[in-house]
């Protein structure tokens, strides 16, 4: 169990990956925070989920790109639970993987690019800034966030949603080196096509088929497939890693 008497916070997670991430984490003996946005009928169904599998959840409201409400989440957090050791950062602005109807360069304004930095970079950077406290009072803690690999093979190019995660690995590195001297770990998992989520069911069978000809292992990954590798870096297992990015793609990116 190694997570046990570990409190993780997982945003966007009541459903996706985000859920995935929390149960894996609860089946490993951790209190997780189920943290959503609107749903609360299916934040709690995880949390339910959670419980049986053995750990501990909590869900709770807030918009990560609103600081007031990120700040009143922590509240809570350090009010009920007094600690955090893992953020996974795992919410991100609605977005639509299909090929055939992506907006192209020359028709993407500035507004597209904004909406994808505040859902990847500004909600990042609201979390980071909220839980640092509980973590510099411990001298340790781990904070994971999830990019892409569309970073380092952008086979599709979905020009807003790809630059707003690569500047969030900028981010990332940076915070790294600034957090190292006080035991806090930063480092970023990126996936590739994940299947099935919200934002990939509109990714047509035939593109699917492309990329798994592409991919190494032959096949599209599943939102279990992304737990084992956030789970390493988020675990003391990784304890002398920080300011990475792990792709988590079949061999699409191999580095």
């Amino acid at each position: 169990m190694n997570f046990r008497d570990r409190t993780i916070i997982v945003t966007g997670s009541s459903r996706g990956i985000g859920a995935a991430l929390a149960k894996a984490f609860a089946a490993e003996g951790g209190l997780v925070v189920v943290n959503y946005l609107s749903n609360e009928a299916a934040a709690l169904q995880v949390v339910e989920a959670c419980q049986a599998l053995g750990g501990q959840a909590l869900a709770i409201a807030a918009d990560v790109t609103s600081e007031s409400e990120v700040k009143a989440m922590m509240a809570r957090i350090a009010d009920e639970v007094g600690k955090v050791d893992v953020l996974v950062n795992n919410a991100f602005a609605p977005y639509v993987f299909d090929p055939d109807d992506r907006t192209r360069f020359w028709d993407t304004p500035w507004s597209a690019y904004h909406t994808q930095f505040d859902g990847a970079l500004k909600a990042t950077y609201n979390m980071c800034q909220a839980v640092l406290p509980l973590m510099k009072q411990r001298l340790r803690g781990s904070i994971v966030n999830m990019t892409s690999d569309l970073v380092a093979r952008p086979s599709i190019p979905y020009h807003d949603y790809t630059t707003a995660k690569s500047a969030l690995i900028g981010f990332s590195r940076t915070l790294a080196a600034e957090l190292g001297p006080l035991g806090i770990r930063v480092n970023c998992v990126a996936p590739g096509l994940v299947y099935p989520t919200d934002a990939s069911r509109a990714t047509k069978e035939e593109v699917r088929d492309a990329l798994i000809a592409q991919t190494p292992l032959r096949r599209i990954a599943t939102p279990e497939d992304i737990t084992g590798p956030v789970l390493f870096l988020a675990s003391d297992w990784s304890g002398f890693v920080t300011g990475q990015t792990l792709h988590v793609d079949g061999g699409l990116v191999m580095a």
